[in-house]
C-alpha cells in the first residue's frame, strides 16, 4: 500500500495573506502547503480522504485520474468543498463516484451541492453515490477500512486505520475506548495544528502524547498551520520517528 499526502495545511496555512511570517515568507517548499487529504493506492484501488478547497490542484499535482473512491473525516468546509470538482473522473470512468461519510457528513454534501443529487439533474454536474460509514468496519473495493471515532472539540470525526496505516485529522480527543483500534499501528498520521494549545485541534506537544501512547514505526504530523514554525526547525526537534509530514510526500506501509 502507497499513501500519498496531497495537502498538509489548514485554512491557517501557506500562505496567509497579508502575513510576513518567516513560514508565510519561506522558499522552501515543505513550508508551503495546501488542505489536508491524503491518497491511498491499495494495488489498483485509490481512495481519497477527504477533498478540500484544493482538490483539483492536489489532483492535477499527482496525475491523479484512476480515483475509485473518496472517504470524508467530517463536513467542515476545508475538508469537502473540493467534491464538485470529480467531474472529469465521471467523465473518465463513465460512472458515479462513490463517496463514503457518516450521515449527517453526507446530508452536509447534498446541501453544499443540491445540483448533484436532484432526480432530474443537469447533464455535466457530478455523477455521486452516497454510502454510509456506520460505527462498524466496511470495505471500498476490497480494500477493509475501519472508522475510528474521534473528537474536534464537542464535534464527532471520523479517522480510518487501512491495515497499519492510521489516518485522524481535525481531533483533540480519542476516547478510550476508540485507542484500541490504533493499538498496533505502524504508520500513523495525527493532525498537529501548532505549537500553542488550541480549542479543537491537538497542539505539537499533545500530538507527541499520542504518538508515545501508541509507539509506531513512524509517525507523520498533518494539518499544520503557519503558526507551527518552519519546517526544517520543527523537524529537527521531533523524535526519530516522528516527522511533520509535507505536500507530496510518500510513504509504503508494508
Amino acid at each position: 500500500m502507497k499513501v500519498t499526502f496531497l495537502g498538509t495545511g489548514t485554512s491557517q496555512g501557506i500562505p496567509v495573506i497579508g502575513c510576513h511570517c518567516r513560514v508565510c515568507r519561506s522558499s522552501d517548499e515543505k513550508d508551503k502547503r495546501l488542505r489536508a487529504s491524503v491518497m491511498v493506492e491499495w494495488g489498483n484501488q485509490v481512495v481519497i480522504i477527504d477533498t478540500g478547497p484544493d482538490f483539483r490542484q492536489q489532483m492535477l499535482r499527482a496525475e491523479a485520474t484512476n480515483i475509485h473512491a473518496i472517504l470524508y473525516t467530517h463536513e467542515h468546509r476545508d475538508h469537502i468543498a473540493g467534491l464538485d470538482d470529480v467531474r472529469p473522473i465521471n467523465f473518465l470512468k463513465e460512472k458515479p463516484m462513490q463517496v463514503y461519510g457518516e450521515e449527517r457528513v453526507l446530508e452536509a454534501l447534498k446541501q453544499m451541492l443540491p445540483y448533484a443529487f436532484k432526480e432530474d439533474k443537469y447533464p455535466g454536474v457530478p455523477d455521486i453515490h452516497l454510502n454510509e460509514i456506520q460505527s462498524r468496519g466496511f470495505e471500498v473495493n476490497g480494500i477493509p477500512i475501519t472508522p475510528i471515532r474521534v473528537y474536534h472539540y464537542k464535534l464527532p470525526v471520523l479517522g480510518f486505520r487501512i491495515d497499519d496505516f492510521t489516518y485522524i485529522t481535525d481531533a483533540n480527543y480519542i476516547p478510550e475506548e476508540e485507542k484500541q483500534k490504533i493499538v498496533g499501528t505502524k504508520y500513523l498520521v495525527v493532525n498537529s495544528l501548532r505549537r500553542k494549545k488550541h480549542i479543537s485541534h491537538f497542539s505539537l506537544s499533545e500530538a507527541l502524547e499520542v504518538v508515545s501512547e501508541f509507539s509506531p514505526r513512524q509517525a507523520y504530523f498533518t494539518h499544520m498551520s503557519h503558526q507551527m514554525g518552519l519546517h526544517r526547525q520543527v523537524n529537527a526537534e521531533l523524535p526519530d520517528n516522528v516527522m511533520l509530514a509535507h505536500d507530496g510526500l510518500s510513504i509504503d506501509v508494508k
